[in-house]
């Protein structure tokens, strides 16, 4: 466990067994997480604010030291998305995706954080599954792929979205412990409706983060409409069948005016056909939920292809209800392997700017 790990509640009941008055676990927090002094506004983290006593700093750091990432270069696509890449403390590499939400307008930006050093649950279309499972990345690991990119453009981003490298909910707790730091408002302080879970369908760990307060956004990779293609193509439906994974949607509270979204990624001659189109709003009936179709995005050596543009429109045309929104997720970041699907920290990769790790802002 490293000490940017740590909830608050973790650092109050250590501050208390070092017979340390309440309010150091704050000024710790705030240290660790929050804006000036070593949080967000410097992710090398300095030596503690003067506020906190260089022994009890030290004595947390030796119980659970810092493991930063160390960022290892950054690529820029043509539509304004970046691409980073992190060495973490046992040289593996992972990545994050910085979105801008429209090309002309930068002040929205989505965030896509990895969770885990490559996947284990083998999707047959998707590059971080040629990685095979690594590692799980610790709470520290993923805030501080916030904390880069906060650095990188000088503001926070609008949504942040587990939705990288890896299964979150094969990570539950640490992901979750990530959330709540996320969260707090002596650090980042996003809105739980800004945060965004997505899993590949952990029936088990969708029921888990149900009680988790407060509660994020969930999506859902669905990306067929039969057992017999999930089958073939999310290795994970094996384990929890199309049935299974919809009625757990179903237990999932959700509050007013909230959705849970449906990713479905569009191959051609697998998943498009008229009648895929006429049985996935059937499927949701009942369902709160939106329906974003994400035409698949290219990973060299897999044996599948995009829909054409009229397929593909076609396809929302048939899917959409009055009760059920479906969009169309424009591949962003394609040209440099940023997009949904592509990540897989290939050393080699050359996008049409690689550029060293750029900071706007201070670095102690």
């Amino acid at each position: 466990m490293d000490l940017r790990s740590l909830s608050i509640a973790e650092l109050r009941e250590r501050v208390a067994r070092a017979g340390e008055p309440p309010f150091r676990a704050e000024q710790l927090f705030r240290w660790l997480h929050g804006p000036g002094a070593g949080g967000m506004g410097s992710v090398r983290i300095p030596l503690a604010p003067s506020t906190v006593p260089r022994a009890l700093r030290d004595a947390f750091l030796a119980e659970a030291p810092l493991v930063p990432l160390v960022p290892d270069g950054s690529v820029a696509s043509v539509d304004g998305t970046r691409k980073f890449r992190f060495r973490t403390h046992d040289d593996r590499v992972v990545e994050s995706v910085l979105i801008p939400d429209d090309k002309q307008e930068r002040s929205k930006l989505t965030l896509c954080i990895s969770c885990q050093v490559g996947c284990a649950w083998g999707c047959t279309f998707c590059a971080t599954a040629t990685m095979g499972f690594g590692r799980n990345l610790t709470a520290g690991e993923m805030v501080e792929q916030l904390y880069w990119a906060m650095e990188s453009v000088g503001q926070k981003p609008t949504n942040v979205v587990f939705m990288g490298m890896g299964e979150p909910l094969h990570n539950f707790d640490q992901v979750t412990r990530a959330l709540s730091i996320i969260e707090h408002p002596w650090g980042a302080g996003l809105s739980p409706r800004r945060l965004t879970v997505s899993t590949a369908g952990v029936v088990s760990g969708m029921d888990m983060l149900g009680r988790v307060r407060p509660l994020p956004n969930l999506a859902i990779s669905l990306n067929a409409t039969t057992d017999e293609v999930r089958d073939q193509i999310m290795p994970i439906n094996r384990r929890w069948r199309i049935a299974s994974l919809l009625a757990a949607a179903r237990r999932f509270p959700l509050g007013h005016h909230r959705r849970i979204t449906f990713e479905y990624v569009l191959f051609a001659g697998v998943n498009d056909s008229d009648v895929d189109a006429a049985r996935l709003p059937r499927l949701l009936s009942g369902i709160p939920s939106k329906v974003n179709l994400i035409p698949w995005n290219p990973v060299p050596g897999l044996p599948f292809s995009r829909p054409s543009e009229a397929r593909v429109l076609a396809f929302q045309n048939r899917v959409r209800r009055p009760d059920l929104p479906v969009y169309v997720r424009t591949p962003r970041g394609d040209d440099s392997a940023a997009a949904c699907g592509q990540l897989a920290a290939r050393i080699d990769e050359a996008g049409p700017e690689r550029v060293a790790f750029g900071l706007v802002g201070h670095l102690s």
